[in-house]
């Protein structure tokens, strides 16, 4: 789910909105983070068992890649692409658990991603692929 984000351009600097606890998709508070990631570099894969992620791209261009493997019908097994980015498609992407997740850096400066997760990071939580393991054209 992509929720659209306010921008508020002001003299000296502007307000990127990324959450309030009355916004579809809060669903508690664990811990905030932010994640930098190269020009064409990819990571993935990775699927939380109990984390919902809110992830806010505020510099920067990110493609995100969504892959349920878990699906039944029409959607089983597809791929959604969703493109975050503050020029473009200011937004938050909600990852609720169970879904796979890579991503790439696509602006040629810096890229980085907030996450505002709901629950703090236990490494026992977090399932992990390798790029080769799901079959995805990166290009």
């Amino acid at each position: 789910m992509t929720t659209s984000l306010n921008v508020i351009d002001a003299p000296g600097g502007s307000v990127l909105h990324a959450m309030k606890s009355s916004n579809d998709g809060f669903l508690g508070f664990g811990e905030a983070y932010f994640s930098t990631i190269d020009f064409k570099s990819i990571k993935g894969w990775k699927r939380h068992k109990e984390m919902t992620l809110n992830l806010i791209v505020p510099i920067g261009a990110v493609r995100f890649i969504l892959y349920d493997n878990a699906a039944k019908g029409n959607s089983a097994k597809e791929f959604q692409e969703v493109i975050l980015s503050r020029s473009e498609n200011y937004a938050r992407l909600t990852v609720p658990p169970k879904i796979w997740l890579g991503f790439q850096g696509l602006d040629h400066n810096t890229n980085i991603i907030l996450n505002l997760a709901d629950i703090e990071h236990d490494p026992d939580e977090v399932d992990r692929k390798g790029l080769n393991e799901i079959k995805f054209n990166w290009s």
